[in-house]
């Protein structure tokens, strides 16, 4: 094997690393966002648990956010929580941040 080929292999490892850690922690902060919005919108117990499931499903559905601000603008209208889109969003960004530093320091 080539150096070349050796840095490539190398390369190619830290993409699917990186790619799996993105993952991750985008699937943690929405379990955290949506931990937090069950709270808000009065759910307890194991609705807490299945709600937050629900939100990362949701992310799922296309590429970037708006799935999944749709979905929680969708829930947010039919409970007694009173949140806009731009409020919801930037709460979402904020758990990146969480979801970033709980997934690093775990690796």
């Amino acid at each position: 094997m080539t150096t070349f080929d050796s840095r490539e292999k190398a390369y190619e490892g830290k993409f699917a690393h990186d790619e799996n850690i993105v993952f991750k922690a985008r699937a943690r902060r929405n379990r955290l966002f949506g931990e937090w919005l069950a709270g808000e919108m009065g759910l307890t117990g194991d609705a807490v648990k299945q709600y937050a499931g629900s939100v990362i499903t949701a992310d799922l559905e296309e590429e970037g956010d708006d799935d999944v601000i749709r979905k929680v603008m969708a829930d947010v209208e039919a409970s007694s929580a009173s949140f806009t889109a731009v409020e919801l969003e930037a709460k979402l960004s904020s758990f990146m941040d969480e979801a970033r530093r709980q997934i690093l320091s775990e690796v």
